[in-house]
């Protein structure tokens, strides 16, 4: 493989986590829109006409802020787990993408050990039985690496078109 080929495609992991990364910070910092209109809570009461009613009044507001406090610590708690899920969600399939592709990698570095050792005894299989026992070995290696190998790409490929 050419070494130009091989960077764009070990690339591709840590560009599309930093795509990733930018998409869900820009939902989670975009404005969630409001409404038109006023609302319940903007109209302001009248004057109070007596001490009752300041009383009543008083006791609304309170009860009114503290409904409000309650509703800001609720979507507070919400917003910030849905900007953890979408900041993180990706990044971490991307990461375990990438991870699967890096063990890939060094699976295929042993594989490529075991046949180059396979190839060197070639000769052996008909040799004494010590020696064709470490021909099979390498074979046995070579089959054994050469299916981690494979098996990690094809599960990095899945991963990443998910």
């Amino acid at each position: 493989m050419d070494t130009v080929r091989f960077g764009r495609a070990l690339g591709v992991g840590a560009r599309e986590a930093a795509k990733a990364l930018v998409k869900a910070a820009d939902a989670a910092t975009s404005p969630k829109p409001t409404p038109s209109g006023p609302s319940q809570t903007d109209r302001r009461p009248g004057p109070p006409s007596s001490a009752a009613n300041l009383g009543r009044t008083a006791t609304r507001v309170a009860l009114r802020s503290a409904e409000q406090v309650r509703n800001t610590s609720k979507d507070v708690h919400r917003e910030g787990k849905r900007f953890g899920e979408a900041a993180w969600g990706p990044a971490a399939r991307l990461s375990g993408v990438l991870w699967l592709e890096v063990t890939g990698v060094f699976f295929g570095l042993f594989a490529l050990t075991a046949g180059l050792e396979a190839w060197k005894r070639r000769a052996d299989f008909h040799a004494a039985a010590s020696a064709r026992q470490h021909a099979w070995f390498a074979l046995a290696m070579l089959a054994v690496f050469g299916y981690f190998t494979l098996s990690s790409f094809i599960k990095a490929s899945r991963r990443g078109r998910r």
